[in-house]
């Protein structure tokens, strides 16, 4: 492509009826690289992918995909683009063989093209031993290989991966990982919606965070960081029925708001100065907090989620991790 810039919004939004589900986002992706939207569920990823890749008319706003306009080109802009969304696409009726080979086929490969490609991608996907076996007998994990294995028949030059990882164990993620990373080598643009932190993290150049349909913060990952500052003060509370006062203690002292993860017993503060984490500490005493512990750790991506959206972000539940 002879553009640099693979996305571009402007403004873009989409309503249902009255409510709005994304708000005047401004993304600009370069090609070659790895963009990450990382939010909470239901915070307007997946409506931006579906205006992006043309399945979904923008309510205001714009939006190009290398040059193209996604609502006037929008043909176009299908040619130039592969999605993998959520939930499988492929048919549970055949095999794993059949859909990729179907999916070969209807991509314009030949008979044989498209048997060569099948068997590459039940190898890189760790499926060979299960080819001949229907989808409907597939656990969800593997439907989510096959999924990702139909998106890379042919390597179109952007790539949607809408929670690519989720359902799978973390082998499978680590080795979808490095998928992309391949993906990104041979010179594809790759636009990744994840509720993963460490996913994100892993792989995106720049990351922009969304909550309630707007981007609230963009950069890498490092700048995302060090915008709340060198250090964290990590309270860890005896008693978590406790965790009011000692909000009102920090809030008084700092007049910063504490951040709250999963763990009702442990509140975060962003230290401006180092010196706070001992003042911080002593005006819980003084406030008859009983302390089981604390810490000063650099900040970490979940710091930013926890500060940008005052929700915890997601790690892998067992029963994802379960899945194969």
């Amino acid at each position: 492509m002879s553009t640099q810039i693979a996305i571009e919004t402007r403004g873009l939004g989409r309503s249902f009826g009255t409510m709005t589900a994304v708000d005047a986002v401004d993304l600009t992706v370069e090609a070659g690289t790895v963009f990450g939207l990382l939010g909470p569920n239901g915070a307007g990823k997946t409506t931006t992918v579906r205006m992006l890749a043309t399945l979904l008319r923008p309510s205001r706003g714009t939006a190009t995909v290398f040059g193209h306009d996604v609502v006037g080109q929008a043909t176009a802009v299908r040619s130039m683009i592969g999605l993998t969304g959520q939930y499988a696409a492929v048919d549970e009726n055949l095999t794993a063989w059949e859909n990729l080979r179907l999916f070969g086929r209807l991509l314009g490969l030949s008979r044989r093209a498209a048997q060569d490609r099948a068997a590459e991608l039940l190898e890189e996907f760790e499926l060979t031993g299960a080819a001949q076996r229907r989808v409907s007998s597939f656990s969800g994990g593997m439907r989510r290989r096959l999924d990702l294995a139909a998106t890379l028949i042919t390597v179109p030059p952007l790539i949607f991966l809408d929670e690519p990882t989720t359902g799978l164990d973390p082998h499978t993620r680590e080795r979808m990982w490095s998928v992309v990373r391949g993906l990104v080598g041979r010179g594809a643009t790759i636009l990744l919606t994840t509720q993963y932190l460490e996913e994100a993290d892993a792989l995106a150049d720049r990351i922009a965070v969304i909550d309630h349909g707007t981007v609230v913060a963009e950069g890498t990952a490092a700048d995302l960081k060090s915008s709340l500052g060198d250090e964290m003060l990590r309270i860890d509370l005896a008693d978590p029925a406790q965790r009011p006062l000692a909000d009102a203690a920090v809030e008084r002292l700092t007049g910063v708001t504490p951040l709250h993860g999963d763990n009702p017993a442990t509140v975060t503060v962003p230290l401006g100065d180092i010196g706070t984490a001992a003042d911080l500490i002593t005006a819980c005493r003084d406030s008859g907090i009983r302390l089981r512990g604390f810490g000063v750790e650099r900040p970490d991506l979940n710091s930013v989620f926890l500060a940008l959206t005052q929700r915890p972000a997601r790690t892998a539940r067992p029963t994802e991790r379960a899945s194969a």
